[in-house]
């Protein structure tokens, strides 16, 4: 396009801003066609991917994560916009031999460029800090104290003390038992016992470990189930017997190192948790690498209603196995959310596909046992 009096064209610029707008739309419409075919809801999106938690401290982190994840999109979009802005009207073109305005050394520029960055750290390290705080809280007055023992390779539970509808505390810890009884003795040539894990020391070297009137241990063949009451805080105790475990239930979006030696090693063994926020089963499994079966060191945590707890304590408490007590109370008795591991390594035999209803384990067509019944 020709034009007189040394005017310079409009129309190539036009155009190219025109094409722009194009582009950004159709990457747009993109987005907005993938969400769409992925049948993702706005509050599954809003998530990015972050799971759903059953605590009030993984909402809390899912919260932390969500405006993480709008932040560093919004950073990048702005980063984007910049390098789209600059490419396409600051591009070189044929017949232009003229060198581009130069900004360094522009002190207000500069500035912004190292300020905003820096805000947008400390913003973040700082509901970092919140959350962090309010994941790792502890009260001295948590409902359920609960012992957690780990050993090569399962898991026992035991109730330290419950508090009651008064406000005391039934404590069910006792201070006798042995923790090499925790772990299976084996023999060498001529009968002679080869050394447990803890070297062959006496039992005193290990007396952070716990024991409880009301314990469930885990088997080859069975399960352990640790029956906790929904909406609740609860402190878990946490120790190893032998090696470094962990404990991790994937709902709780939280995993804990369990130690032996706590004192020693200079770690906090408890942990609590606000509440849990509705009934149901949850697997929970060891998460660090502790030997040849700690891929089959799992158990499962049933949440029932707090009338049921109650319930479920005073029929362990009259000698019912933690099977019993949980048919007592109309729960299925056995694990819903994962199966023992036959450390025979029997051939034949899959693992189910559907072990039971994680959302509702209760038995059909059951009534609950009274207290006072045989």
């Amino acid at each position: 396009m020709k034009l007189t009096h040394g005017e310079r064209s409009t129309a190539q610029p036009a155009a190219t801003a025109s094409r722009t707008v194009k582009r950004v739309g159709l990457v747009a419409a993109l987005g907005l066609a993938t969400l769409v075919m992925t049948g993702c809801g706005p509050r599954e999106t809003l998530r990015f991917g972050w799971p759903t938690g059953v605590t009030p401290e993984a909402e809390a982190m899912g919260h932390l994560w969500t405006w993480a994840v709008i932040a560093s999109l919004i950073v990048g979009f702005l980063v984007w916009m910049a390098i789209f802005y600059a490419i396409t009207f600051f591009r070189h073109r044929d017949g232009e031999d003229s060198f581009p305005r130069q900004t360094a050394y522009n002190m207000p520029v500069e500035l912004t460029l190292i300020t905003l960055p820096f805000l947008a750290i400390a913003v973040l390290f700082y509901f970092t800090v919140v959350v962090e705080n309010k994941v790792e809280k502890k009260t001295d007055d948590p409902a359920v104290v609960v012992d957690v023992t780990a050993f090569q390779w399962n898991w026992k539970f035991g109730y330290d003390k419950v508090r009651q509808d008064n406000g005391t505390y039934k404590v069910y810890a006792v201070k006798d038992g042995s923790p090499f009884a925790l772990q299976a003795q084996r023999e060498a040539e001529h009968g002679h016992p080869l050394p447990l894990p803890a070297g062959g020391r006496s039992d005193n070297v290990r007396d952070y470990l716990r024991f409880s009137k009301i314990e469930t241990l885990g088997t080859p063949s069975e399960i352990p189930i640790l029956v906790l009451p929904e909406g609740k805080r609860i402190e878990f105790n946490l120790a190893a017997a032998d090696v470094v475990h962990s404990f991790w239930v994937p709902e709780f979006l939280y995993k804990r190192d369990v130690m032996p030696f706590p004192k020693q090693n200079h770690t906090d063994p408890r942990f609590q948790i606000e509440k849990i926020t509705r009934t149901g089963a949850f697997v929970g499994r060891c998460a660090e690498m502790c030997g040849t079966y700690h891929a089959m060191m799992n158990f499962e945590i049933r949440v029932v209603s707090d009338q049921d707890f109650k319930s479920y304590l005073q029929w362990r408490e009259k000698g019912l196995t933690n099977a019993g007590a949980l048919e007592a109370i109309c729960q299925v008795p056995t694990s819903v959310t994962t199966v023992p591991f036959e450390t025979r390594r029997k051939t034949g035999g899959d693992t189910p596909k559907h072990l039971g209803d994680t959302w509702r384990p209760v038995l059909q067509n059951c009534t609950k046992r009274a207290i006072g019944a045989s």
